[in-house]
């Protein structure tokens, strides 16, 4: 079978696709870096990034050469059998993990890395309620998406988990108000992604955790995103110096594989058989690719790239003073313009010259390249956000104000 064109791939995958996902109209067939390349051979530099799992660029050649290797030697092995990789990934992810965080559930996703979360803290504490914050997000399974603040995602699936409530961001007064006797878990990411490209303050987050101790709750904190270097440290809880007693990991663990985790603190309780459970979690494959790409951030500094070039990346867009922004935020390489208008065009503009991003809401313009993205990639990147919105302002901002 030869190669197709992006009209042939469009026209196939219509045809039996689920019709769950709004798709552009680019046909991805090969990455490199941070580059990748459709079916008719046109470049972009890639600021999608696999919605945060390309972290250490499309095709990296140590994952490579780790699945590869894997591959001819071992791919399933669940978990009622003991495996090599699995017990060196485990460890090393409890090496690199926050101070006591040294049990690990491996599943296959960020979604199931909150499921298990919300299971093990309900099942540690006796208790029930969850609260999770206005704007987040957590997935779209059921327990995930009962955590998931946006209506679009949980009306048509309600009604959903009982004993959620959602309380403001970065408000710790609300969550002190809300946390009662019943509460098990509150549930935060340290930046919101998908809710707007929204950092926490370093006092809320700590003060999260005071209060979940002194209450008997447990702190959940959702890294899916913001794990594996993407917010400048290798964790973004690491900013604050946070302790969480949960901490929900996916997207970049495994290079771009399918893997999730979810790390355990001494005040969640001793797990027993049966109580959870997943048949291709930790698979031999994901586990090795897994602990190629933790080691190739650890040894290339990828974090610490990620810290230079987004304090670069924050100072430049804020520089470009455009009546479009209303404001830009974000922390390392998690990087949010908010703009006056729709950032779909923008989206669409940016496409054209060769730039693939992310929204983050209907306003955010939202930036997640790999993060071994250079410098000069990078102003390529900010050449084009510039003239993208440049060329979208004029007509967003007039049809809004004839709206």
């Amino acid at each position: 079978m030869g190669p197709m064109t992006t009209a042939e791939i469009m026209t196939l995958e219509d045809a039996h696709t689920s019709g769950v996902y709004s798709k552009r109209p680019v046909a991805i067939v090969r990455g490199q870096g941070v580059r990748v390349w459709d079916a008719d051979g046109r470049e972009y530099i890639d600021c999608v990034g696999g919605q945060g799992s390309a972290n250490v660029g499309h095709a990296n050649p140590a994952v490579v050469q780790a699945i590869a290797e894997q591959a001819a030697r071992l791919i399933s092995c669940t978990e009622i059998f003991y495996n090599d990789q699995r017990a060196r990934l485990e460890a090393r992810l409890a090496e690199i993990a926050p101070a006591g965080l040294d049990r690990v559930f491996l599943c296959n996703s960020g979604a199931e890395s909150i499921e298990a979360a919300l299971k093990f803290a309900r099942l540690s504490t006796g208790r029930t309620g969850i609260i999770a914050t206005v704007r987040g997000f957590h997935g779209r399974t059921m327990g995930a998406l009962s955590a998931t603040w946006e209506k679009k995602y949980r009306e048509p699936f309600a009604p959903l988990v009982p004993g959620f409530t959602h309380v403001p961001y970065n408000d710790l007064k609300k969550v002190a108000a809300a946390i009662g006797e019943d509460t098990a878990a509150v549930l935060v990411e340290p930046v919101q992604g998908e809710g707007g490209v929204r950092p926490a303050s370093p006092d809320y987050l700590l003060g999260l955790a005071d209060l979940c101790r002194e209450r008997g709750a447990l702190l959940l904190l959702d890294e899916v995103q913001t794990g594996f270097g993407r917010t400048g440290k290798l964790f973004a809880c690491e900013h604050s110096g946070v302790q969480p007693d949960i901490l929900c990991l996916s997207k970049s663990i495994a290079g771009g594989l399918p893997l999730g985790a979810t790390l355990l603190g001494p005040r969640v309780a001793p797990l027993s058989p049966l109580t959870h459970g997943t048949t291709f979690g930790g698979n031999p494959l994901a586990a090795a690719a897994a602990l190629a790409a933790i080691d190739f951030i650890v040894a290339h500094d990828l974090a610490g790239n990620a810290a230079r070039l987004g304090e670069y990346a924050l100072a430049q867009l804020r520089a470009f003073d455009l009546p479009s922004i209303r404001e830009v935020r974000g922390q390392g390489l998690l990087i949010g313009a908010e703009l006056r208008h729709r950032v779909t065009p923008v989206l669409q503009a940016l496409m054209a010259r060769g730039v693939l991003a992310l929204p983050a809401g209907p306003t955010v313009l939202r930036l997640l390249p790999p993060l071994v993205i250079t410098q000069g990639e990078l102003d390529t990147v900010l050449d084009h956000v510039k003239a993208a919105l440049a060329e979208v302002a004029e007509t967003e901002l007039a049809a809004e104000a004839t709206a």
